[in-house]
């Protein structure tokens, strides 16, 4: 559970960021482990996240949704931990 949820943080920072180098920045992870995560969660739901272009990135209708729903989902897990 702890890996997906780290998962997911790190696609809601990728959307943030804009780039997964950017991401990894703010992370402190390599480009590669970034990467390597986003790729391993869209194998788990069986979907492309990204569109990925040599210049661009940007979310497919199914990357904007799952975005949605894990930003809302990340901000309640921050709430219920400051309580």
């Amino acid at each position: 559970m702890q890996t997906e949820l780290n998962t997911i943080a790190i696609f809601v920072a990728v959307v943030e960021a804009g780039s997964f180098s950017k991401a990894a920045e703010q992370l402190h992870l390599t480009r590669s482990a970034i990467s390597k995560s986003i790729a391993r969660l869209e194998q788990r739901l069986g979907v492309n996240l990204f569109k990925r272009t040599t210049r661009t990135l940007s979310l497919t209708a199914e990357g904007t949704l799952f975005y949605e729903h894990s930003q809302r989902a990340l901000a309640e897990i921050n709430s219920a931990e400051s309580l």
